[in-house]
């Protein structure tokens, strides 16, 4: 059978529309109605070509919905993905049929998006280009409010120096300010974190979001780029390799704000059961083995003075990335940027952000090295192994609860078994681990990443952002929930601590400066043999009377520094 003008219409309908929600099965139907009709002019093409419209108009109408503004269309089961969808970080699609486009053009061709998405065509090609993940660009919504303040410092100080006009300038500024405050803009973000050409994609993909709200601000539709171009006017003097680098950096010290006061949080946590079991006696232990009498305060106030450094280590090398490349442009050199240009967008950033920012004493340098990512990462990675020491701590403290060391009760959060009824799991420190093997996962990346760049320009750079801002993210949730779910609620079994340290062999470390080495060696050998204490037996031998024996045991005396030198037996 011939094919018809409604056949060519239906199939260049699917083949070119680029996204948005569309009405996939009624395209489908009314193509199929289409088909079958046959001839020309007949009134089966007619009712196919206006069901047709009817669900392109729908479609379009669905896209233009707040929520779904430049995102994808979930598929579902009965709705599989056509070969022509574009997955969006592959746990989305973008559907490619019964959708009002526009079309786009780039260095590659003219191409199809849907007419009311507030990315472009450079987007829509990394979409198809980099579905890895499943994790965008906007999971992150601190690179986004950083990558649109630097576009706004960028327009700034182009206006400033009297190449963006008064009109443009003002409009992207308002548009960056939406980007960077409203957090539905982030779903505009849809390119996968990971992707190649050294974040090039994320920076069109901020250029064209940018562009595109600013056109809505000017009263015309998306994609009208000779009012307002993505490359033109909003990524004016700048380079991916300059805008997306200094975007990263001021991206991770936001992120690292909530996870400094979440340490903080997990530090006065600590610090609060320090107090509450200063007086609960209990027995240290080294190597799993009977150390020497501590409290259960001693134990705790260690944990908060650990957290405490690591509040201290990550302040002081988040201050790293306020060295930033801005105005470098492509490869440090600053070529296409006046060269006023570098110091006053660093100016404006600083100002835009809170933050104060600097620019690199020598941009080709900082435009090709990742030194602080490295270091930086290193340093979540400290955070992770401290963390994740401390929670293998309490997991054995709190073992048992009658078979194991049994000396603490962490709050039950939920059924521990499936079959075994009335177990509890330590479930909070367990995830507090996992994430801890991310993050230290995330650092040996982070390292061969930076190791990997070569000449003027680090290709890998998404990746170093995507490890860096994920174990921040993770931590930051990690830690909270521990401080919530576990040691706020965490309760001392004191009799259990005391009843452990009185059956220990570990007690007769405390008499040894009194009774030498070889007698409370021979009285441990016995303690241990006969499964008897050792108070018991040091009165039994008569080598402390009792009233010396409960002085010298006593908390005070076991667990702090208590030995004096006698008058005359120091020569």
């Amino acid at each position: 059978m011939a094919k018809t003008a409604s056949d060519t219409k239906a199939k260049h309908a699917a083949k070119d529309a680029a996204g948005g929600q569309g009405e996939v099965k009624k395209s489908k139907a009314a193509a199929g109605k289409a088909k079958g009709t046959g001839g020309k002019g007949g009134s089966g093409k007619k009712a196919a070509k206006a069901e047709m419209k009817a669900a392109a108009i729908a479609a379009a109408e669905k896209a233009a919905r707040p929520d779904a503004l430049g995102t994808a269309a979930r598929t579902t089961a009965e709705n599989s993905p056509q070969e022509e969808d574009l997955a969006v970080a592959t746990v989305r699609k973008v559907a490619m049929e019964g959708a009002k486009t526009r079309s786009e053009h780039d260095l590659l061709g003219d191409g199809e998006v849907p007419a009311d998405a507030l990315w472009g065509i450079h987007t829509k090609r990394a979409v198809a280009n980099f579905p890895i993940t499943g994790v965008s660009v906007g999971h992150y919504p601190e690179l986004v409010r950083a990558l649109a303040l630097v576009k706004q410092a960028a327009a700034r100080s182009n206006h400033r120096l009297g190449y963006l006009p008064k009109g443009k300038a003002k409009i992207i500024e308002e548009a960056c300010t939406l980007v960077a405050t409203d957090p539905t803009y982030a779903e505009s973000f849809v390119v996968d974190a990971i992707q190649g050409g050294a974040g090039t994609s994320t920076n069109m993909n901020a250029n064209e979001v940018i562009a595109n709200v600013g056109l809505r601000l000017m009263g015309k539709a998306p994609g009208d780029y000779a009012a307002l171009h993505p490359n033109d006017d909003v990524n004016m003097a700048q380079s991916t390799n300059d805008a997306y680098p200094t975007a990263l950096r001021l991206a991770v010290i936001f992120a690292t704000q909530p996870l400094v006061k979440a340490l903080d949080d997990l530090a006065y946590a600590f610090k609060s059961k320090a107090v509450e079991f200063a007086d609960v006696l209990k027995m240290g232990r080294t190597q799993l083995q009977d150390a020497v009498p501590m409290t259960l305060g001693q134990e705790f106030d260690g944990f908060h003075a650990t957290i405490k450094e690591d509040v201290a280590r990550l302040t002081e090398i988040v201050g790293l990335f306020r060295e930033v490349n801005l105005g470098a442009t492509a490869i440090g050199t600053g070529i296409n940027a006046d060269p006023r240009y570098a110091a006053l967008a660093v100016e404006e950033l600083s100002r835009l952000s809170g933050q104060p920012m600097v620019l690199a004493s020598n941009l080709i340098e900082a435009t090709s090295d990742l030194g602080a990512f490295v270091l930086f990462s290193g340093v979540l990675k400290r955070v992770a192994v401290k963390l994740s020491k401390i929670c293998n701590d309490l997991r054995l403290l709190s073992s048992g609860p009658r078979t194991g060391f049994g000396e603490i009760r962490l709050p039950a959060v939920q059924a521990g078994s499936s079959i075994m009824p009335g177990k509890v799991n330590p479930v909070i420190p367990e995830v507090v681990n996992q994430v801890a093997y991310m993050v230290i996962g995330h650092d040996l990346t982070v390292t061969l990443c930076a190791e990997g760049g070569q000449l003027q320009l680090n290709a890998f750079e998404p990746t170093i952002g995507y490890c860096v801002l994920s174990s921040l993210r993770m931590l930051t949730a990690a830690i909270d929930t521990l401080t919530k779910r576990c040691i706020d609620g965490i309760e001392a079994d004191r009799e259990r601590c005391r009843s452990l340290v009185q059956g220990s062999i570990g007690l007769v470390t405390a008499l040894a400066p009194t009774l030498g080495y070889e007698a409370s060696s021979r009285i441990a050998r016995r303690a241990l043999k006969e499964n008897r204490a050792v108070a018991d037996l040091v009165l039994e031998e008569g080598l402390l009377t009792e009233a010396q024996l409960n002085g010298l045991l006593e908390l005070e005396a076991m667990t702090h520094p208590t030995r004096r030198q006698k008058a005359g037996t120091v020569v």
